[in-house]
């Protein structure tokens, strides 16, 4: 029997929490450990797993501001979200709260897979007043290619949640750092290993966040980036 388990996103922690309710298992990438029924809370875990989650729901938020700033005359913003996700209804939740300040009225889009997404941004799309926030999920990530040319094709100004979506031609992405959680899951282990239980170690939200901008779809889309927004970034594609 292994001392801890180290386990990444949630499908992976569901299958090991029904296997062992002895082994400590440190997780990572989970975005929503508590409403998962993976741990009682997040300051007292109460169970044999604790960890870091993939992240905090406020930051959504920041995704519309940074689309109104790189896109000064958005008026109406499409959130793509996967509605199996209960991660999905924090996330909206967290970027309506600023949508009134930035007077952008919100469009949610549910979709399931690739020909929902197909049929929902081209029905979305009118004009140069629209942008997309692709919300975290699986399924975005995995239709992502589908996502950013559809944006592209729609000239619609969109957000992204991890760097690899602008590595793949996306406008703009901020999120965690996805290197970091492993570096702190060491020191959780390391503090298992020396004699601590999982249930006294809080769940964590990520400390670092990065802010990622392809200057060559900006040019393409016909948008000027700020030069303060560029200044902000930790990388510029070019």
């Amino acid at each position: 029997m292994p001392d801890v388990i180290l386990a990444n996103g949630s499908a992976a922690v569901a299958l090991l929490l029904q296997a062992t309710r002895v082994v400590p298992i440190v997780f990572t990438d989970v975005p929503d450990p508590v409403g998962a029924g993976f741990v009682d809370s997040l300051a007292r875990p109460g169970r044999n797993g604790t960890g870091f989650m993939l992240f905090e729901y406020g930051m959504s938020g920041k995704w519309l501001e940074l689309l109104k700033e790189i896109a000064p005359g958005l008026t109406r913003a499409a959130v793509l979200r996967d509605p199996t996700m209960t991660a999905g209804i924090g996330q909206f939740a967290a970027i309506q709260a600023v949508a009134p300040s930035l007077r952008v009225e919100l469009h949610p889009i549910d979709v399931r897979d690739a020909p929902e997404i197909e049929r929902a941004i081209p029905a979305f799309a009118r004009g140069p007043s629209d942008g997309l926030i692709v919300a975290s999920s699986p399924l975005a990530a995995r239709h992502r290619d589908l996502i950013i040319k559809l944006a592209d094709t729609h000239r619609l100004p969109a957000v992204y949640s991890f760097r690899y979506y602008v590595m793949d031609g996306g406008l703009i992405s901020y999120g965690p750092d996805p290197i970091d959680p492993f570096r702190r899951a060491a020191g959780y282990i390391d503090r298992i290993l020396k004699g601590e239980k999982p249930t006294d170690l809080p769940v964590q939200n990520p400390t670092k966040y990065e802010l990622v901008i392809n200057l060559k779809t900006a040019k393409a889309l016909g948008l000027e980036i700020p030069p303060t927004l560029l200044a902000r970034a930790d990388e510029v594609i070019e």
